[in-house]
């Protein structure tokens, strides 16, 4: 497979997971959590699938087209792991979408192992991780992909209720 076809095939299961994520969160109330921005495409993305909810972005150095960047204040300058800990949400995420994926597979499993733990308290019960890397995340349940999306190329996890 050439890149651009590896390319090609993990933006269309990027959409299709967040197509789905969002179908998932319909009754679960929240705000957004983009845990990344990149040039925008997938906030541009969630922000017309889910008109009417905050989305909150978490990036280290916002460089994405004018049309594509949040607002001022739900923009979150700086490093995952120094942000997430002390950010104050008006209300728990329904959904979090973390392409958090380097071109470095082990700094990128550490840094989703670094990032699990910091979820929990910033998501509501029912809540939805979308996410590029393997999480482990106790009480929290593997979604079913969709049609067309191989296992391993993302990931869809469901917070429990009671959690």
């Amino acid at each position: 497979m050439t890149r651009l076809d590896s390319a090609i095939r993990r933006l269309l299961a990027q959409r299709a997971c967040l197509d789905r994520a969002a179908a998932l969160v319909a009754g679960v109330p929240g705000p957004v959590l983009e845990l990344g921005l990149g040039n925008g495409r997938t906030y541009d993305h969630l922000r017309a699938r889910l008109p009417g909810r905050d989305i909150f972005v978490f990036e280290r150095r916002p460089a994405a087209h004018p049309d594509c960047t949040p607002p001022e204040d739900r923009l979150i300058t700086g490093d995952f792991l120094d942000t997430l800990p002390h950010v104050q949400l008006p209300a728990p995420a329904a959904l979090v979408h973390a392409d958090i994926g380097t071109g470095d597979k082990q700094a990128s499993l550490a840094l989703a192992r670094a990032l699990a733990p910091l979820l929990p308290r910033l998501t509501t019960p029912g809540a939805i991780l979308a996410s590029d890397q393997p999480m482990p995340l106790p009480g929290w349940t593997e979604e079913p992909l969709p049609e067309g999306v191989a296992p391993g190329r993302y990931r869809l996890y469901r917070r429990a209720v009671g959690s």
